[in-house]
């Protein structure tokens, strides 16, 4: 696998495929030690690579990540393997954002023929509702409740903070192009979205109630009305 198709995975297109999109401005804003091996090449990280993939597959099998039997799988040692991709958390953080970026290209695209307000409003209820149908990450979600919030929705989180990035770039592509103007600052509005999202997205686990990209969308547009 070359250095391209290994990208192409992290950032969720098909090998081959060259596209610069809005999901991928949360890795580019928000490189981590793995994201960048993948970038560096085959030559310098092949090794990170194949492990990164073979991690990717097993999780959109519904699989569980498990250290040990990812390295034999590999046919390395642990320390290899923690070398190569970091611990646990770092690699089950690049799978579930590699799995956010092509979600985030697909709402985008459904929102292509709109814009301001609207545009944000659609593009996160459906990117809210792709989570919660998708049946390996409700698996994962299921299976590991804390480490799933703990990774998806805390500040110190890689996806988050690339969720938070996605989301401001949406913002500030709105309030430039004159669409809208909102009160709140780019960031602090951009927070409060994604905020709400993942209240929405994560419903069942925080606070024991059904998910809802309605009810998220009601949100939204309560939040970005005019």
């Amino acid at each position: 696998m070359t250095s391209e198709e290994a990208l192409g995975i992290l950032h969720g297109r098909a090998p081959g495929v060259p596209r610069s999109s809005l999901g991928e401005v949360g890795t580019a804003l928000v490189p981590t030690a793995l994201s960048r091996r993948i970038a560096e090449g085959a030559a310098s990280h092949a090794d990170a690579q194949r492990a990164f993939v073979a991690a990717r597959r097993l999780f959109i099998a519904g699989e569980r990540i498990d250290m040990g039997e990812l390295a034999a799988g590999l046919g390395v040692e642990r320390t290899s393997l923690f070398r190569w991709v970091g611990n646990r958390d770092a690699l089950l953080s690049e799978v579930l954002w590699s799995l956010a970026v092509p979600t985030f290209d697909q709402s985008d695209s459904a929102a292509a023929n709109q814009s301001g307000a609207e545009r944000i409003c659609t593009l996160l209820s459906i990117f809210v509702d792709d989570l919660i149908v998708a049946d390996y990450f409700r698996v994962f979600l299921r299976r590991e409740p804390a480490r799933a919030l703990r990774l998806l929705t805390t500040t110190g989180s890689e996806v988050q903070r690339r969720f938070l990035a996605v989301v401001e770039t949406l913002v500030r592509e709105e309030r430039t192009a004159g669409h809208t103007a909102f009160a709140l600052p780019d960031h602090d509005l951009a927070y409060l979205l994604v905020r709400i999202a993942e209240s929405f997205t994560y419903a069942d686990l925080i606070n024991d109630e059904t998910p809802s990209a309605e009810r998220a969308r009601a949100a939204f547009e309560f939040i970005l009305r005019d």
